[in-house]
């Protein structure tokens, strides 16, 4: 049965008014929502305290630590300017190789010619009275030593005394009431604290780096300075040629390295002593004392029973070394005290006065720790044999610093 017109229109007119109703409906429900004229809901007692909080002025953030520990230390840093001569004798006008081979080596007089090299470095005062602490590859061998203060006053300096073992030396200036660093505490420096690198890199005066100590007791060895008996602390604070010398901060503001070696193949890692290294001998140095270094005359590798299996299966290796934890001789320096005890190449160090030794990093600590003069008891492997043999310690020769 086909829908009359009737139908058709009141349908239609149904529809109109269900749409009407539900416009009406939604512009009411917007309305007695909306932000501009709904009255704002009573706070809940619950809710107070909260809210109140919100309101309260934001408190003014704490003063940068960095800073702080600049201005606690920055007056006490100070610029070194190092010259020093050298002199070589040279024929200005033969000095071909080729050409003095075929006349002789006397066969035209030699000139002496004379050349300044210059050099820049830091340190940083530790005495009201100009004791200024730095590195002894800063001043080594320096005809005029001239230090400048951050406030550009200028003195000449004097070096008082030089350890080329640790790398520290002591300058002095004429001064009174001047700027001091305090001097921290390196032993209870932990990984991960912020360090705080002021010198003068590269010519560019009172430069501050931040960054965080990256590990203690990187030995010299592994930093690459075998000549060196130290435990460095690492650290990722950009430090830069002239900033040898200069110290090493905790967010403090006090002292605790002294920086002072820089691998040109790392990024990012530099190296400082420990300030309880330059604490022990800063006085002797500043008094002009020659610092005594014990040593045994050995050069020594770590060992671990895995190194040795792989040695001993070697058919053409020289000898057979026990497998064991411990320090491996492997030459043993003539006119040494290791030569007069009776140590042996091939020898495995196994323990000092009792206390076991498992590398050679740390033989070389127990052995820088101890006197010159002092015995030794070195509990050795040999092959198969165990035994104990006493070696006075002897002083390291300049020679060989």
């Amino acid at each position: 049965m086909r829908p009359n017109k009737f139908s058709l229109l009141l349908g239609k007119i149904r529809t109109y008014l269900l749409a009407l109703i539900i416009g009406v409906l939604l512009t009411v429900g917007v309305y007695q929502v909306s932000p501009s004229q709904a009255e704002p809901a009573p706070i809940a007692e619950s809710q107070t305290p909260t809210l109140l909080a919100q309101r309260q002025p934001i408190a003014a953030a704490p003063s940068n630590f960095v800073t702080a520990a600049v201005d606690r230390v920055g007056s006490a840093v100070v610029r070194i300017d190092t010259e020093r001569t050298i002199t070589r004798r040279v024929d200005p006008f033969f000095d071909d190789p080729a050409f003095r081979r075929f006349f002789g080596e006397d066969a035209f007089p030699q000139m002496p010619m004379e050349r300044r090299l210059r050099g820049q470095g830091s340190g940083f005062i530790i005495d009201g009275n100009g004791v200024i602490l730095t590195n002894a590859h800063v001043v080594d061998r320096a005809d005029k030593v001239t230090v400048i203060l951050k406030d550009g006053r200028t003195f000449q300096g004097k070096v008082q005394g030089a350890d080329e073992v640790t790398d520290l030396a002591v300058v002095k200036i004429e001064g009174r009431d001047l700027p001091v660093a305090t001097l921290g505490n390196s032993d209870g420096v932990k990984v991960g604290d912020w360090a705080i690198a002021v010198g003068n890199p590269l010519g560019l005066d009172n430069t501050v780096t931040l960054g965080i100590v990256s590990t203690l007791q990187r030995s010299s060895a592994q930093v690459g300075i075998p000549d060196k008996r130290l435990d460095f602390i690492q650290t990722d604070a950009a430090i830069n040629p002239g900033n040898s010398g200069g110290p090493l901060l905790n967010d403090a503001g006090e002292v605790i390295g002294i920086n002072t070696a820089i691998r040109p193949d790392a990024m990012g890692i530099g190296f400082a002593i420990p300030v309880n290294t330059a604490k022990a001998i800063s006085a002797k140095l500043a008094q002009g004392e020659t610092i005594q270094h014990p040593y045994l005359g050995i050069r020594m590798a770590t060992l671990t029973p895995q190194l040795a299996a792989e040695n001993n299966r070697d058919p053409n290796s020289a000898f057979t070394i026990p497998e064991v934890n411990g320090v491996l001789v492997v030459q043993v320096l003539p006119n040494t005290p290791a030569a007069t005890s009776g140590l042996r190449r091939g020898d495995v160090v196994i323990a000092i006065n009792g206390q076991s030794v498992s590398s050679a990093d740390q033989l070389q600590r127990m052995v820088e720790n101890s006197n010159v003069g002092q015995t030794l008891q070195l509990k050795i492997r040999r092959g198969s044999q165990s035994d104990t043999i006493a070696v006075r310690t002897g002083e390291l020769p300049t020679a060989a610093r």
